[in-house]
């Protein structure tokens, strides 16, 4: 049997951990995943924490409220919303004229290929250019405005340089300690798709193999 996935609400995550103790499993945190991987002799097992929930010296601290930023950018759209807990604070949605009518590709990869030279070529890339800014002043305002505990962030590579590159700049870096990577795939980014993800986010997925792993699958059943 393969390792399978298993769901957990915030209020379940505590008694998850209280139990892999009680059960002699070592836990070491990963802060960039914010992930914790347990092991036991020849058994492992990797929990990744709804990102509403903080660490403190080790343990769940479930009094302090966390805030984080969520960036979803795809081509020709991108998503930006201000979480606290589970609730949304403010959000915006962009979108840019970025696709080539007729082959259906990024103007940013037509670039790589046959350059710019035509006039919709050029009204593409400003436009392409103007929308990372319009992305930049906004996630200015936000940071302003808030303390973020973590960013969630989610771009394609071909967009990152056009990111972190543009006349705006972007208010962290990308090698900023915050940044938390979305294990999931994206779809073109919304209001709706964003709303998605961050029931993703608030939720506790444990990975396992319950074939090797009895105590811990009758564990589960418990909590």
């Amino acid at each position: 049997m393969n390792p399978s996935s298993n769901f957990l609400d915030t209020q379940q995550v505590p008694a998850l951990l209280d139990g892999l103790m009680a059960l002699g499993y070592a836990n070491d945190y990963d802060w960039v995943k914010h992930q914790c991987n347990f092991s036991k002799n020849e058994t492992q097992a990797q929990l990744r924490l709804p990102i509403t929930i903080g660490l403190n010296d080790g343990a769940v601290d479930l009094q302090h409220q966390v805030k984080y930023l969520m960036l979803l950018v795809q081509t020709g759209s991108a998503a930006l919303g201000v979480f606290e807990g589970e609730k949304c604070i403010d959000h915006k949605v962009f979108s840019a004229y970025m696709v080539r009518k007729k082959q259906g590709k990024s103007q940013l990869k037509h670039l790589k290929t046959k350059g710019k030279s035509r006039a919709g070529s050029r009204v593409r890339l400003a436009k392409t250019l103007e929308f990372f800014e319009h992305i930049n002043q906004r996630l200015t305002r936000y940071n302003e405005e808030n303390e973020f505990d973590r960013i969630a962030f989610s771009c394609s590579k071909i967009l990152m340089p056009y990111l972190f590159k543009s006349k705006v700049p972007t208010p962290f870096d990308k090698k900023d300690e915050r940044i938390y990577r979305i294990p999931k795939h994206l779809h073109q980014p919304t209001f709706e798709v964003m709303l998605g993800m961050q029931r993703f986010l608030n939720k506790g997925e444990l990975i396992f193999d319950p074939e090797k792993n009895a105590e811990l699958a009758e564990l589960i059943t418990r909590i």
